[in-house]
Order: C-alpha cells, then sequence, then structure tokens
C-alpha cells in the first residue's frame, strides 16, 4: 500500500488500510511520508491498531539495498511516526506473524496456514 494522497483520496487509501487489517494479512507500505505529508503514517497506525493487537510485529527498513541500509523491528505499539520517511519500507505482520531471535539478529515470519 502507499500511504500518497497525490493520485487518490485519503479515504480511498484509508478504506485499503482497514480492509488488509480487517482481512489480518501481513502488508507493506511504500511511500509512507514524505516533507509535506507527515499525518499519514499515524492515521494507518491508529486504522490498523482498530484490528490489531499493539504487539503485532512491524519491520521497518530504511534505505533498502542502498549504502545506509537498516531494518529493525518493533512493535506496532512502538513504532514511531516520526522515524518514519519517504525512504523506509514497513511491512506490517498478521496476528499469526512472529518474532524469532537468531544468533544473527530478529527474524520475522508469518506462516502461509492457519491452524484449522
Amino acid at each position: 500500500l502507499s500511504l500518497s494522497d497525490r493520485l487518490k483520496p485519503w479515504d480511498v487509501v484509508a478504506r485499503r488500510i482497514s480492509a488488509v487489517a480487517t482481512a489480518d494479512m501481513a502488508f507493506a507500505v511504500y511511500n509512507p511520508a514524505s516533507k509535506s505529508r507527515t499525518w499519514q503514517v499515524q492515521a494507518m497506525k491508529d486504522l490498523v491498531l482498530e484490528h490489531r493487537s499493539p504487539d503485532t510485529p512491524v519491520v521497518i527498513g530504511r534505505d533498502v539495498a542502498g549504502a545506509e541500509e537498516s531494518v529493525r523491528v518493533v512493535t506496532l505499539g512502538e513504532l514511531e511516526p516520526s522515524e518514519i520517511d519517504m525512504r523506509t519500507l514497513l511491512i506490517v505482520g498478521s496476528s499469526m506473524t512472529t518474532v524469532v531471535e537468531t544468533g544473527s539478529g530478529r527474524q520475522v515470519f508469518t506462516p502461509r496456514r492457519y491452524p484449522e
């Protein structure tokens, strides 16, 4: 999902966020913020929190594949919108997403199947 409302109204973006959050799908957010668009990340967080636990894992990738790449794992409740910019990719987990501590750091995993 893109949080930009330059080419579509915010209510369309908000409906899409609510739809994936309600469907309990893991999803990626690109183009989350810019210098002139700063409120959308908080609005997205608020919409997702209507359907997901604050403990939901969120991957914050910045400058992915660039010289200053960084990847962090936080919870949805810990997500700080002021730290997000245009070079950030967010991956929001589902209720089934888990974080595993490994020797090389934290890894995030969302299974393809739900328990029956």
